[in-house]
């Protein structure tokens, strides 16, 4: 198989730019030398990948602190600070303080380079594509790179930022965008304002909806009713502020994505043991974006490798992200992630959105889910309905109240539909 010569290969390719960023690392960066120390490990060591895994693992609470200790920035730079021209910053839920992450050009073409990959090897964006983001460009990551690697590539792309989802939905039709990029919870709000707006979309002329920054593109139920009401393909894109574009879904391969280890070095290990796993915590080290590196950095994210890799060597996530390993809810005995909440709750139509709610202030926690119907009427049913589904498919009786319409809030970035209720101190 062409799989087995094209694998070894990319591998060679990965550890020649492994050791120029160790090189780099060694030289100039003011993070990592002090840890590898600590550690007793040298990056000028390493001469092959399997000495790599010797090496400590980065965490997002570890970085988190080196920016709180060497304002505003930190010391995991390779470069002085006048040859950095941008700054996004990460949205801070999982630690409570947002990471702010520099790039330099060079680091920043290199993500519109992994952007590029994934539309046009993995999506097939065409000369003739018109792509629409209706996102405001905040200091968060979010599509910038994919809006400026469309443009760079001399595609037509349209910004929504700053507008109203209906002037969002009136600039789709006007400019005959073919492909949308949001997340999943904005790809379903769109489709509910349209609706209430009288608007087609399956006439609308969108071939494809790229999502990004949700588990939503992963989980059949969403994904369907995204796919459903737009009457498009949906593909799944995987990414980090503080790392970058790292896999796509493909259109020969849907409910995978591909991983660009032509960029990664891509690892998978078990989150109790720490050895490697085809199924665990994905672990990401970024080659090419040298002015603010990040090496063995812990996701958070939990994956599973698909066993084969396909003819150009590539390997898959199947399923795309499971869930995040700090995302599970603990209740009464009971460990649930909300993704396998999500995928029930899909399954009814009339559900427009959705809230979870753990109350960790009592003695044992509680969970309750909040459902908006469509309409008032279909309320005390529905909720029964999800109840009993929760129940089957789930093995746990969940509290599901249904709350009036237009009561729960909408999200244009990623969505916050957990809500943790803790005890006061």
């Amino acid at each position: 198989m062409v799989a087995s010569v094209a694998y070894p290969v990319l591998r060679a390719n990965q550890l020649a730019k492994l050791q120029i960023l160790m090189r780099a690392v060694s030289n100039s960066n003011g993070f990592y030398p002090n840890k590898y120390r600590v550690a007793g490990c040298n990056p000028l060591d390493l001469s092959t990948l399997a000495d790599f895994a010797k090496f400590p693992l980065t965490t997002k609470a570890e970085l988190t602190a080196d920016q709180a200790s060497h304002g505003p920035y930190g010391s995991n730079l390779l470069q002085s600070q006048r040859d950095y021209c941008r700054v996004h910053q990460t949205s801070g839920t999982t630690t409570g303080r947002p990471l702010r992450w520099l790039d330099t050009a060079t680091s920043w073409n290199w993500l519109l380079d992994c952007w590029w990959d994934g539309f046009h090897d993995c999506m097939g964006l065409t000369p003739d594509d018109r792509v629409f983001f209706p996102f405001s460009f905040g200091p968060f990551l979010g599509f910038w790179a994919a809006f400026e690697a469309v443009t760079r590539a001399g595609h037509f792309a349209i910004s929504g930022g700053g507008m109203p989802t209906t002037t969002r939905l009136r600039t789709i039709l006007e400019h005959r965008a073919t492909v949308i990029c949001c997340t999943p919870t904005y790809a379903l709000h769109l489709a509910e304002v349209a609706a209430n707006e009288k608007i087609d979309l399956q006439q609308a002329g969108v071939r494809a909806v790229v999502v990004a920054g949700e588990p939503g593109g992963s989980i059949p139920t969403t994904r369907e009713r995204i796919a459903s009401v737009w009457g498009a393909r949906v593909y799944d894109h995987y990414g980090l502020t503080e790392v970058g574009p790292v896999a796509f879904e493909t259109t020969e391969r849907p409910n995978e994505m591909r991983l660009l280890e032509s960029k990664f070095i891509v690892e998978v290990l078990d989150p109790v043991s720490g050895l490697p796993s085809e199924s665990g915590e994905l672990v990401l080290t970024n080659l090419g974006r040298l002015g603010s590196p990040l090496i063995r950095y812990r996701t958070g994210d939990l994956v599973t490798l698909s066993p084969d890799l396909d003819d150009l060597g590539h390997r898959y996530l199947v399923g795309g992200i499971r869930s995040r390993a700090d995302d599970m809810i603990h209740i009464r005995g009971n460990n649930l992630y909300p993704s396998a909440i999500e995928a029930v709750i899909r399954r009814f139509r009339e559900v427009v959105e959705f809230r979870i709610v753990v109350d960790q202030s009592v003695a044992l926690a509680d969970l309750k889910i909040e459902i908006e119907p469509a309409t008032i009427s279909s309320g005390v049913n529905l909720a029964e309905l999800v109840s009993r589904a929760i129940r089957d498919e789930l093995l746990f009786r969940a509290d599901v109240v249904a709350v009036p319409p237009g009561t729960l809030p909408r999200f244009e970035l990623k969505s916050q539909r957990v809500v943790r209720l803790k005890k006061s101190v």
